[in-house]
């Protein structure tokens, strides 16, 4: 693994270099007052025709730049609108009845359904030129303590669950929190050792807990002998290889190890 990360560290400070230097571009051309700077060599400094002409025609003054707010988000949508903060909370309390909460765990063995998503429902065939049809939201959970995703459909306007799905051996992309979970996994098992040195090679300091990583992450689905028998039931169970940056730092190749969400080890391919 450390190889891997030293032999392309070359390259992400060549891609960092670019990037910088591209965003200094962006910053010439966007920014208030420095648009058609002196190119030969002034930079960001006074001189430049653009900058002239805002100030003859502000008696010398350059206009600062201005950030607009956001438009307000209103507490509902309307037809096909993105769901509000306000409904995606409101759905995922109706979702979660009692039976629910009280007979699922989340990927830290805590009581409820682990959530993975709420979004908006495709309208069905006969709504599709309806501008009053229903608008409703599905609410996806992952239910750890057997395995199955869980889909609620809910009646935005009325409060009411209309459907809900069960199903096994489906899944879904790796929520946030799961990931985070997965990554305090691999760092306190001992296959997470290469993890931990390359991150002391690149930084100086002890790897102790996700939030120094920024995280990535797929599913991933056991192959007919690819895997250590450890990992067989991945795809039946729930499982992440993860993609590790360095926080304003390289890469970290961790592609042959897989975390087992479900049953809570970690297993490294062959």
């Amino acid at each position: 693994m450390r190889k891997i990360v030293h032999r392309h560290l070359g390259k992400v400070v060549a891609g960092a270099a670019i990037a910088v230097a591209g965003t200094a571009v962006m910053i010439g051309i966007t920014l208030p007052g420095s648009a058609g700077a002196d190119e030969s060599g002034g930079g960001l400094g006074a001189g430049g025709p653009a900058q002239q002409a805002a100030q003859d025609g502000q008696g010398g003054a350059v206009r600062p730049g201005v950030v607009e707010r956001a438009p307000a988000e209103g507490e509902k949508g309307k037809g096909r609108d993105p769901l509000t903060d306000d409904e995606m909370k409101r759905v995922e309390q109706i979702a979660v009845n009692r039976q629910l909460l009280n007979s699922s765990e989340n990927v830290k063995g805590a009581r409820g359904p682990q959530r993975i998503g709420v979004d908006l429902t495709e309208p069905e065939t006969a709504e599709l030129d309806d501008p009053n049809a229903p608008r409703r939201a599905d609410v996806t959970f992952y239910d750890y303590k057997d395995d199955t995703l869980v889909t609620k459909t809910v009646d935005l306007d009325t409060g009411k669950v209309e459907r809900t799905g069960v199903q096994h051996g489906v899944q879904p992309p790796i929520s946030r929190d799961e990931m985070t979970e997965a990554a305090k996994l691999l760092i306190a098992d001992p296959l997470g050792a290469g993890l931990k040195a390359d991150f002391k090679d690149a930084t100086g300091k002890e790897l102790t807990s996700p939030d120094q990583l920024v995280l990535n992450s797929m599913v991933y689905r056991a192959t007919p002998g690819a895997q250590p028998a450890v990992l067989d039931a991945c795809g039946e169970h729930r499982c992440v290889r993860l993609f590790p940056k360095v926080k304003n730092g390289p890469w970290i190749d961790s592609r042959d190890l897989v975390i087992d969400l479900s049953a809570r080890k970690v297993g490294k391919l062959g």
